[in-house]
């Protein structure tokens, strides 16, 4: 396979777009607000050594070695009785691909409607009910996909020179943004808030948990996505450096889009701060942001700036999606364009319940947001199968990598993550226990019995699948190797 990053900066880039989302943006402001604000950084920033960074030079290492997708790698690092664990990573980031599309779209036409003055003395909760009651979901969905595939459809090479574009301008729009809120009146309760730590809140459990949630939702580790980037490294690449280059850097644009959010919400509307922060992700985004712009002087501009720098990170994070999956099917035998218009036909399809039914997006998120947890896991196993030293020594702290991993790393990695997984689970399906009377339902929304039903399926058709899933990544072994 020659197709490569034609440096680290572009690699950075890429893998950055990937990285930031609209987790940054809006599930970031919205946890950290009701999670103690500084105090949660404090448990944050921990959670970003013990998980994020471990996890994501595993998938460095992996991707740059194997040269493979999540399949092939997996059988190629950890043996052909662990392809159905590939398969997993792979199809829990191609479910989010199918919603996560929906929500680019949901971006895309805040753009347009906020670019064009459609929300200048609109009621939001008005135009995002009619939206959503609309067909108009569908059409952005295309769209956003349309503009993922079409990235994708040049390789490497298409997806570098977006990243090149998009992330620069992104970075730049979230700093004017923040710089903006940190200058209005009243903005300084929003910084003491966000950066004054509570150490006494620090006994809560529940921030820590919290904390490693959210680097588990909004790095990308573990997701293998990284793992699919990685394929297209140079030979002598430094994969500590990149990890935390990617981590810090990650969370860098969620502190940005904290300042721009608590700060915008304590300075214009410090009453209704509790309610705008608990008003989940869509209605933080689509309902309360376009209300606080609305009384900020040139307020239509600054909005128009936060939706397309949403709209930038929801495309970026996309586009990686859709590649993680087009890699999988190259392995098994597709050629590019065939796999992608495969995988293009399939987000379609598969996005279509998400786009026509919140209940049916929430379900998908929750199911497959739980899901994210478990493929940390099997990373974990699989590096260990490997041989965590062999990986640490040979691999992380190999040609190129000026930075050496002590074994600190192989504790993280054998124990530390293990736990964090099954402790992140469990405790998520407890808390859904309290959700639903009918908590059991295969058919809920948010519950534990979906999650259950979905996952036993899943579970089932891949370890059934694993011997036609390892003979099919065999042969992209040989190939690369």
């Amino acid at each position: 396979m020659s197709e490569r990053f034609s440096s680290r900066w572009g690699l950075m880039l890429a893998t950055l777009g990937m990285a930031v989302g609209t987790g940054n943006i809006w599930r970031f402001p919205r946890i950290v607000a009701t999670n103690g604000g500084g105090s949660f950084l404090v448990a944050w920033v921990v959670f970003l050594i013990l998980w994020s960074v471990p996890l994501m030079m595993v998938e460095f290492a992996f991707g740059k070695h194997s040269r493979l997708g999540t399949v092939g790698a997996f059988v190629k690092m950890a043996g052909k009785k662990f392809a159905w664990m590939g398969g997993w990573v792979a199809l829990c980031a191609t479910a989010i691909m199918f919603y996560y599309s929906v929500v680019a779209g949901w971006c895309l036409r805040y753009l347009a409607v906020s670019a064009t003055g459609g929300m200048v003395g609109a009621d939001p909760t008005e135009v995002w009910t009619s939206f959503t009651n609309s067909y108009m979901p569908l059409v952005t969905h295309v769209l956003a996909l349309g503009i993922g595939v079409s990235v994708c459809w040049f390789g490497v090479r298409g997806i570098e020179r977006v990243a090149k574009v998009l992330i620069p301008t992104l970075f730049l729009l979230i700093v004017i943004l923040a710089i903006r809120a940190v200058t209005l009146p009243g903005a300084e309760r929003g910084l003491d808030f966000l950066f004054k730590p509570d150490w006494a809140a620090l006994k809560d459990v529940n921030i820590w948990l919290q904390a490693l949630t959210q680097n588990a939702w909004d790095t990308g580790a573990g997701w293998g996505l990284i793992l699919t980037y990685a394929i297209y490294m140079r030979t002598r690449e430094d994969v500590p450096l990149n990890a935390f280059t990617i981590g810090f850097g990650n969370n860098a644009v969620s502190l940005l889009a904290g300042i721009m959010v608590l700060c915008t919400v304590f300075a214009l509307n410090p009453d209704a701060s509790s309610e705008i922060v608990g008003a989940g992700n869509e209605g933080l985004t689509f309902v309360w942001m376009p209300q606080l712009f609305a009384q900020m002087p040139a307020g239509g501009v600054f909005m128009t700036l936060f939706f397309l720098g949403l709209s930038f990170a929801a495309i970026t994070s996309l586009i990686s999606m859709i590649e993680l999956a087009t890699r999988v099917l190259i392995n098994a035998g597709f050629a590019r364009k065939q796999a992608l218009l495969s995988v293009a036909a399939a987000g379609l399809l598969f996005g279509l319940p998400s786009a026509l039914s919140l209940d049916f997006f929430h379900n998908q998120d929750w199911v497959w947001g739980v899901g994210l947890m478990l493929s940390g896991l099997f990373f974990a196993i699989a590096a260990r199968r490997f041989g965590l030293e062999k990986l640490r020594t040979e691999l992380i702290n190999g040609p190129g990598s000026d930075i050496k991993v002590g074994r600190w790393w192989t504790f993280l990695i054998a124990v530390v993550v293990p736990i964090e997984a099954v402790v992140l689970m469990v405790w998520w399906l407890w808390q859904a226990r309290t959700w639903d009377a009918d908590w059991l339902n295969p058919l809920g929304t948010e519950n534990v019995g979906t999650v259950l039903a979905q996952f036993a399926v899943a579970l089932v058709v891949l370890l059934l699948l694993n011997k036609w899933l390892a003979r099919r990544a065999a042969g992209a072994t040989e190939v690369s190797s």
